[in-house]
């Protein structure tokens, strides 16, 4: 006789004592006169009742009673749930999942703590919550998920679930980031007029590289990716390939998950040409006009960013004339079988709009007058997106705020009006700052200062500068107030103090003692127009040291202690896109610096400077720059005081020689550099990125040519005698200041020439 196992006996021995239970209850039905809960520890007895379908009064049948344990095992709070009777009683036995005590994650880096909180609550492991093993595969898999698009597919997400006293338990995450997936190989296929170099150029991702060590290159990232898919797209289509079509992309990656290959498969499509042209304008706007700002040229290849600049340029037309909601369709005709395409833009211009209210918010310390008197865009006036643009340049540019924004606000029920909110987000206006940088010219340097700007909300600040080098100390204070008139007329009253001992640079050696102050306006005459004139004292004592060349002495001895009254003023254009790293703009200065008649010393400085700044293409931008000066003495005075020279060489000149070495040369036998009354220089520079930091807006490298030279006199000016110099550099605005390391070759240097190839300069010196 066959005997059944063990384990089939106990199977047979569950479903009979299983049956009996429920032929138990379905043989015994009954009315529920109570109901009790065994069993809850963390889940309150009435959130039970809530959930289960069974009340006080109901017959328990079969039914009801495994829909009442089919209900409770569907909140997903209990692992197990029985259902007994005793008397009328009815009793629910529940056995509750543990609770979540605590959850602790560590060894993210590249993936922020706040990131990893979202993942755990979208996965529903929050800290309270019943705890489900399952909760954690989903965890783990949306964690690992993160690192993938990261590039990091070697991550790996440890989880250990520490049981705890009342039924909880402690949750624990351990990341190993591993390391970021190298792409090894990009394959472009289906690409014959473009090859894959041109290609690849256009795309952020690339294969790994010499200096990936040091920047990004090589790290795959599948936003990137899909960013670089668009790039291409974007690439043809502004060349003409109007039905080009990528088929496929493909990522894959290497047994060890530490290399990837991407193979592109792209259909180039056929070359189309723009045939013809039509505007078709409502609003009483000439079609002409226009059609004059469209930069698509026919019988050319088709440009989709010609046809974006197109529509965009009409748009702003309409938007500068006050027509805020213009609207500019380009409708498309395709001849397929000629390969050329026409377009009619559709102008809708809308209503004339006007500025009803211009609300400002988010200032708590700076007066709505501060804000307001620097807006261009003005209340009850024609909508102008352009002044609106000025608008928030001209406030961003006070520097008392993080962020400047002016958002367009249609008014209810009326098409032709708009609110504007100016919206800013203030920054603190008082600061502390000291610090240290380091220059060819002086050396190391040490700078304090004490600012207070937008006094009491008013835009008004007041100064305080100290400087101290090896050549100079420098004591500055000034009080600004940036509108003595509703026209934004600028007045400022300052007061400085300077030492300066010329011992320990190359210059040829003397003292001084400066003390002065004076009065400065600056008046604006347009937009990107300034004129400055300010009216200063200063008393200069002069002294010789035993080193001091006889032409410095003599004039020393003439003039020991002299009080002068000098006259400035100065006119300015500057429409430079930004201050540090322009990428576009023009920026040009004419000043005179002269003494007041009468005055002990009688002199004019007349000077010139203009930098030019044009993008090339991308990134590439041609920097170039001039600057001319001259000074001489009048009246009893014959020659340009020594102390006003000009001087040239070094990094803010020409660069490749020794700082202020250019120029004429003292009679004595140490042969140092006078300076000199003309002063010429010359600059070509070309920037572009640091390779593999593309992106960054704070550093860069640069190929440039320089020029210039010093001469005692006019007289003495000789196109022979102008220094050139080539090279190279590198240039970063760091936390700690603006630094620049250059490498320059002199071209023409000759005998008794100090030449310095590697220069390098640490923040930047206040005068």
């Amino acid at each position: 006789m066959l005997k059944s196992p063990p384990s089939k006996w106990a199977t047979r021995l569950f479903f009979l004592w299983l049956l009996s239970s429920i032929s138990f209850i379905a043989r015994a039905d009954f009315v529920v006169s109570d109901i009790r809960v065994e069993g809850a520890q963390n889940i309150e007895v009435g959130t039970i009742f809530n959930y289960l379908p069974i009340k006080v009064g109901d017959v328990a049948d079969d039914a009801l009673v495994n829909d009442a344990i089919k209900t409770l095992f569907a909140t997903g709070f209990f692992r197990d749930v029985e259902v007994r009777r005793d008397g009328d009683t009815l009793i629910v036995v529940v056995a509750e999942r543990p609770a979540i005590a605590g959850i602790e994650f560590s060894g993210n880096k590249e993936i922020k703590d706040e990131q990893i909180q979202e993942v755990l609550g979208q996965a529903g492991v929050i800290e309270g919550r019943v705890f489900r093993e399952a909760l954690l595969d989903q965890l783990v898999k949306s964690i690992e998920e993160n690192y993938f698009g990261k590039g990091r597919y070697s991550a790996q997400v440890d989880t250990v679930v520490t049981p705890l006293d009342l039924n909880r338990v402690a949750v624990t995450i351990t990341i190993d980031e591993g390391r970021v997936a190298r792409i090894r190989e990009i394959n472009i296929i289906g690409n014959e007029i473009f090859s894959d170099k041109e290609l690849k150029s256009e795309m952020t991702l690339g294969v790994e590289s010499w200096h990936s060590f040091l920047s990004q290159s090589g790290q795959y990232s599948k936003e990137e990716l899909l960013a670089d898919l668009e790039t291409l797209r974007s690439f043809y289509l502004d060349r003409g390939y109007m039905d080009f079509d990528l088929l496929s992309s493909d990522v894959s990656i290497s047994q060890n998950k530490q290399d990837l290959f991407i193979s592109l498969s792209i259909s180039e499509g056929s070359l189309f040409t723009v045939r013809d042209i039509e505007v078709e304008s409502g609003g009483g706007f000439s079609a002409d006009d226009l059609k004059a700002k469209i930069t698509m040229p026919v019988g050319e290849a088709f440009s989709q960013r010609d046809l974006v600049a197109s529509r965009t340029a009409i748009e702003t037309l309409l938007s500068e004339k006050g027509y805020a909601f213009a609207n500019v369709n380009a409708i498309t005709e395709i001849d397929e079988a000629t390969r050329e395409v026409d377009f009619i833009f559709a102008v809708d211009p809308g209503p004339l709009v006007y500025v009803r209210k211009i609300n400002i918010g988010g200032n708590q310390s700076t007066l709505d007058e501060t804000i307001r008197r620097e807006m261009r865009q003005l209340e009850s006036s024609v909508f102008s997106a352009e002044k609106i643009r000025r608008s928030r340049e001209r406030i961003n540019r006070l520097g008392f705020f993080d962020d400047v924004r002016i958002d367009v606000v249609p008014v209810p029920g009326a098409t032709d009006q708009v609110d504007l909110a100016v919206v800013v987000k203030e920054r603190s206006t008082g600061n502390f700052m000291f610090g240290a940088g380091y220059a060819d010219s002086d050396g190391l340097f040490i700078v304090a200062q004490v600012h207070r700007g937008n006094l009491f909300g008013t835009g008004r600040e007041i100064r305080f500068d100290a400087e101290v080098s090896k050549v100079d100390q420098i004591f500055d204070i000034e009080y600004r107030n940036p509108y003595v008139t509703a026209e934004g007329v600028s007045r400022s009253l300052f007061v400085n103090r300077a030492k300066t001992d010329t011992d320990s640079v190359i210059t040829a050696d003397y003292l001084s003692e400066t003390t002065g102050g004076g009065l400065r306006y600056s008046i604006p005459m347009s937009e990107y127009n300034s004129l400055s004139l300010s009216l200063a004292a200063e008393d200069i004592q002069l002294e010789g040291t035993s080193t001091t060349p006889p032409e410095y002495q003599s004039f020393i001895d003439r003039y020991p202690d002299s009080l002068n009254f000098n006259l400035s003023s100065a006119f300015s254009k500057d429409t430079r896109d930004s201050i540090f790293f322009p990428q576009k703009g023009f920026y040009r200065r004419a000043s005179v610096e002269a003494a007041v008649p009468g005055s002990d010393l009688e002199y004019y400085k007349l000077s010139l400077k203009g930098s030019f700044y044009l993008n090339l293409v991308g990134k590439l931008i041609l920097n170039l720059r001039g600057d001319l000066g001259y000074g001489a003495g009048y009246g009893d005075l014959n020659e340009l005081p020594f102390f006003k020279n000009y001087y040239a060489g070094g990094a803010s000149t020409v660069r490749g020689f020794e700082s202020r070495s250019l120029g004429p040369i003292s009679s004595g036998a140490d042969q140092e550099p006078l300076g000199g009354a003309l002063r010429t220089v010359a600059n070509a520079e070309l920037f572009f990125p640091v390779p593999g930091f593309t992106d960054g807006q704070d550093k860069r490298l640069s190929l440039f040519a320089d020029s210039g030279q010093v001469f005692a006199a006019t007289s003495d000016f000789d196109v022979g005698d102008v220094r050139l110099s080539l090279g190279g550099g590198f240039h970063w605005f760091s936390p700690v200041g603006p630094i620049s390391l250059t490498y320059a070759f002199p071209i023409n240097d000759e005998a008794g020439d100090d030449t310095k190839k590697f220069q390098f300069t640490l923040g930047s010196l206040v005068r």
